[in-house]
C-alpha cells in the first residue's frame, strides 16, 4: 500500500498557519490561536502549485484512495482549484489533538534542513517543500483523501506583509497631498535623440580679441601754431 510520505515540491504558501494550533471564531470570522485540546484546533496551510506538480500530488492520492477503497465508496474527483494566476490550490492540516492526545506539531526546516525555532512564522508566498501523508476517506460531505501535515521545508522566505484593516474611501491622499512627492519624468520615445545625452556641450571658442592701440594725433606743426597765435592778436 502506498502509506510513504509525499512531498509537494516548490509550492507556494497561501496564509499558513502551523506556528502553533488555530481556531476558527465564528465570532470574529477569522482563525484565532487556541490549545491543542480546543474544539476544532489545528495546524493548517493552504498552498499553490503548478499543473506539473499537481497532477503528481493527485496521482499520488488517486492511487492510494484507491488501495483503500471500500466496495460502496465513490470514484474519487479532482479537488483542486485553479487559482487566478493558472496554478492549483489545495490545504493539507493537522489535528491539534486525536482522541485526547495532542499531536506532534509539523517541523519546519530551512533549505539546508536546519531544524527552525519553535516560534517561526511561516509567510504567505514562501516557496516550500510540504511532507504530506494522505488519508482516505468517504463521508456524506464527500470522498477523497485528506493531507495530514507532516513538515515544512522553506526555500525562499517572503517578507512579512502588513493587511491593512481598512478598506479604500474617499478622502485624504498622501501622494495627493504631499508636496514633497517628486512626480514621475515624462518617457521619452524612441524618436528622442539621446545621442551624446551624458556628454558635455562644447562650448564656442572664443576668439582673443584684438588690441585697439588708440593713436593721438600728431600735434599741430609749429608754423601752424605760430600762424594762429597770430591770428588771435587781431581778433
Amino acid at each position: 500500500m502506498s502509506t510513504e510520505q509525499h512531498v509537494v515540491s516548490n509550492a507556494i504558501a497561501i496564509y499558513p498557519k502551523i506556528d502553533r494550533t488555530y481556531r476558527f471564531d465564528t465570532a470574529e470570522n477569522r482563525s484565532v490561536p487556541c490549545d491543542s485540546l480546543d474544539d476544532g484546533a489545528e495546524y493548517t496551510l493552504q498552498f499553490k502549485v503548478d499543473e506539473d506538480t499537481a497532477r503528481s500530488l493527485y496521482s499520488y492520492m488517486k492511487n492510494l484512495y484507491n488501495e483503500r477503497k471500500k466496495s460502496n465508496w465513490p470514484d474519487i474527483k479532482n479537488p483542486f482549484k485553479k487559482t487566478d494566476d493558472g496554478m492549483f490550490s489545495y490545504k493539507a492540516s493537522l489535528k491539534g489533538a486525536y482522541n485526547g492526545e495532542k499531536t506532534n506539531k509539523p517541523s519546519q526546516y530551512d533549505a539546508k534542513t536546519q531544524k527552525l525555532p519553535d516560534d517561526f512564522q511561516l509567510t504567505s508566498d514562501s516557496v516550500i517543500n510540504v511532507a504530506v501523508v494522505g488519508v482516505p476517506y468517504s463521508a456524506s460531505m464527500g470522498a477523497g483523501v485528506s493531507l495530514r501535515l507532516r513538515g515544512v521545508q522553506v526555500i525562499k522566505l517572503a517578507e512579512r506583509q502588513s493587511i491593512s484593516p481598512f478598506s479604500a474611501t474617499d478622502g485624504f491622499d498622501v501622494n495627493e497631498s504631499n508636496p514633497f512627492v517628486q512626480s514621475s519624468p515624462a518617457p521619452t520615445s524612441a524618436a528622442d535623440d539621446l545621442d551624446g545625452f551624458d556628454a558635455p556641450a562644447e562650448e564656442p571658442a572664443i576668439e582673443e580679441p584684438t588690441k585697439v592701440v588708440k593713436k593721438s594725433s600728431p600735434p599741430p606743426a609749429e608754423s601752424e601754431d605760430l600762424s594762429a597765435i597770430i591770428d588771435n592778436w587781431d581778433d
